[in-house]
């Protein structure tokens, strides 16, 4: 089992990692990079908005991302996944292989 350290640098690699201790069924994450959003990728229209009043492209950053559930119990994504201090600082967290 990994440090969060040695899981962030595995989501720059391009891998999926996980926590033990998560206690949702299938719960992992993944770094998605940062690309260009043109008009016609969006269906959000206040983000196409911005779109073109930058010029017809923008940049979208690097996020985590993590593939969860919903409260009823649905597949989810969670776009900008942000770290507890508990998943900090926990040394449980495992690289998913494909």
């Amino acid at each position: 089992m990994l440090k969060f350290g040695d899981a962030i640098e595995a989501l720059k690699a391009g891998k999926k990692v996980t926590r033990k201790g998560w206690n949702g069924k299938g719960m992992y994450l993944w770094l998605k990079p940062a690309f260009v959003i043109k008009p016609e990728m969006c269906s959000d229209q206040m983000l196409k908005q911005a779109v073109i009043e930058n010029g017809g492209t923008i940049l979208g950053l690097g996020t985590i991302c993590m593939y969860t559930h919903d409260s009823t119990g649905r597949k989810a994504i969670l776009t900008g996944w942000l770290a507890s201090q508990s998943d900090m600082l926990s040394e449980d967290w495992i690289i998913l292989e494909d």
